[in-house]
């Protein structure tokens, strides 16, 4: 029996910026980390089959961890425009506790629906799904509506992806300000007959996503 295909958002490797927590968004960004490294040719070699197409975000360690994931799969990796984190304007390169608690401020509220918000010289929340939305439905389009088997893998960033899991998936905060994604973590999402999207998997929790969490300090989205 044919398992349909589903859309897996994969969150990159470790990072330098992941290690010294700082607010990496900019394109190419920090590199891979060793970890970070053995963390993305884990994540390849664990596929239960390779990937139909696998896509990443032009950041460096984004490339990066395809490049392991193509390694591990034979699946070559596809970089496509607008899949970058979110963009922290006058925030980037900062690592100190002010700068988090912004961003943090100003990410939570999208969750909870104020998506014109920004950090200063950054993005909304409102860009932010604007420019990576409309690639993933084209993805969907191209390569989800028909028996092929084959999952679509995107390598991207993790304030992104949880950002996209609620707008796509109907996860809703707490759960999704409370519950960060590790690295190499991912986002499920299978396509439904009605044109929407059911979330099969948030990082390492499976539906109903009602677990009591408390806030925890984010590591640095990127």
């Amino acid at each position: 029996m044919t398992t349909r295909a589903k859309l897996v958002l994969v969150r990159h490797g470790e990072t330098e910026g992941n290690v010294a927590r700082i607010l990496d968004t900019r394109v190419p960004g920090l590199p891979l980390t060793e970890r970070g490294a053995a963390q993305a040719k884990t994540f390849g070699s664990t596929l239960i089959r390779p990937p139909r197409v696998l896509v990443t975000s032009e950041a460096l360690r984004a490339r990066q961890t395809a490049g392991h994931i193509c390694d591990a799969t034979g699946t070559a990796a596809q970089v496509l425009d607008n899949l970058y984190e979110v963009q922290v304007g006058e925030l980037h390169g900062r690592s100190d506790r002010a700068a988090h608690e912004l961003f943090q401020q100003v990410y939570h509220g999208w969750h909870h629906g104020d998506l014109d918000t920004r950090t200063p010289g950054g993005e909304s929340g409102r860009e932010v799904l604007d420019r990576i939305l409309p690639v993933l439905t084209d993805l969907r389009e191209r390569y989800l509506t028909d028996d092929i088997e084959g999952d679509v893998v995107v390598v991207n960033h993790g304030a992104a992806m949880r950002l996209i899991g609620k707008a796509l998936g109907g996860v809703a905060p707490p759960f999704t300000t409370n519950n960060h994604l590790d690295n190499t973590e991912t986002i499920e999402l299978l396509p439904t007959d009605d044109g929407g999207w059911e979330c099969l998997r948030w990082g390492r929790f499976t539906p109903p996503f009602t677990v009591k969490a408390d806030p925890i300090p984010d590591d640095p989205m990127g």
